[in-house]
């Protein structure tokens, strides 16, 4: 089954992780962010939102992700995002330098399947989450979340059927001292529903 990220996994050793720094310092998904926390959807119940937008602590959204098999729908909320160190930062990455005055961002998102066909080779639900750090998108760090407490790996769920949960996870590099870290997820050209967690 064709996964988006599936080569990107699987290139990445184990012990040395790439990090992705092309996708630091906004651009075309901080104008759109911009553009959302302008003019946010009001949600449609307490617990689901409308259609993009900014959502509280435990509030979820719903969207339609084409999966191998068909269209699923998912109902998906980020439930924390841990903050690691610089030190923890500088061992993840091949080249130490990559990490100074940054450390890593596991966002934690649960995705349940809603409806549509079972899922038997992997999910890529998660392909449109990201994390940004006051209002920037940090940079990927590819393969660091699999091991993660909590964290599964989406390559790795071979049966997935209606009422169904999972959790995975994305790890990010942002910069120390962030303010503010968000976790956003979007169906295929749609708008980011967008997860704030104010930080210390």
């Amino acid at each position: 089954m064709p996964h988006h990220k599936t080569a990107l996994r699987l290139a990445a050793p184990v012990a040395a992780l790439a990090l992705a720094l092309t996708a630091c310092g906004g651009g075309d998904d901080t104008d759109a962010d911009a553009k959302n926390s302008s003019s946010p959807e009001a949600p449609a119940s307490p617990s689901e939102a409308a259609s993009g937008g900014d959502l509280a602590t435990g509030e979820s959204a719903t969207g339609k992700v084409a999966e191998d098999p068909g269209e699923v729908t998912y109902e998906v909320v980020a439930q924390k995002v841990d903050v690691g160190t610089e030190a923890e930062a500088a061992k993840a990455v091949a080249d130490a330098a990559d990490a100074k005055g940054k450390v890593l961002a596991t966002a934690h998102v649960k995705y349940t399947h809603k409806s549509g066909p079972a899922l038997t080779d992997g999910a890529d639900v998660h392909d449109g989450t990201t994390v940004f750090a006051d209002g920037q998108r940090g940079g990927v760090l590819i393969g660091a979340s699999e091991d993660a407490p909590g964290c599964e790996d989406p390559y790795d769920v071979d049966s997935w059927k209606q009422g169904e949960s999972h959790v995975f996870c994305e790890t990010y590099v942002i910069p120390a001292g962030a303010t503010s870290v968000e976790v956003h997820w979007e169906e295929e050209d749609g708008e980011p529903y967008v997860w704030k967690f104010p930080q210390k």
